[in-house]
């Protein structure tokens, strides 16, 4: 499955670092949610990527914006990995791989892909970006995604 950029983006349910349930529903209307796919905790990409987002995490909260990543890793490495990297926003654990699969980023190896999406208050999908496992996504055109949205709320 493909997502459209302009489409509802898919709900979920998905256990955090501690196992508490965060449901993408509870954001509607409240907060943009940027979901930051990525393939395992402590890659070395995703040890590069992650902090990049913590860094400028009161800019995300500025502009009304929560960041959640997802992979396939257990809430109990999670956990560590967010201790270790020092990151204050949720890493939802993607078990089975259904959010993947429904977002499209799901690698044939099992892991996730590294992708990021960038949800409105009203739950469609504004912003997508897929790379190469070895690669960040354009941060800076998540930023302008994220300052378009500012502009025409």
């Amino acid at each position: 499955m493909s997502i459209v950029v302009g489409n509802l983006a898919p709900g979920f349910s998905l256990p955090d670092g501690d196992g508490e349930p965060i449901h993408l529903r509870d954001f509607r209307g409240r907060l943009n949610v940027v979901l930051a796919f990525y393939p395992y905790d402590w890659s070395p990409v995703c040890s590069l990527q992650l902090p990049t987002y913590q860094k400028d995490l009161g800019s995300f909260v500025a502009a009304e914006t929560q960041v959640l990543g997802i992979s396939r890793d257990s809430s109990y490495s999670h956990a560590a990995f967010a201790k270790r990297l020092g990151l204050s926003f949720p890493l939802l654990s993607d078990r089975r791989g259904e959010v993947s699969a429904a977002y499209g980023v799901l690698h044939a190896n099992g892991s996730s892909d590294r992708a990021v999406f960038l949800i409105d208050k009203a739950g469609v999908v504004r912003f997508k970006e897929a790379v190469d496992a070895s690669q960040q996504p354009d941060y800076d055109e998540l930023l302008i995604a994220i300052e378009q949205l500012m502009v025409n709320r």
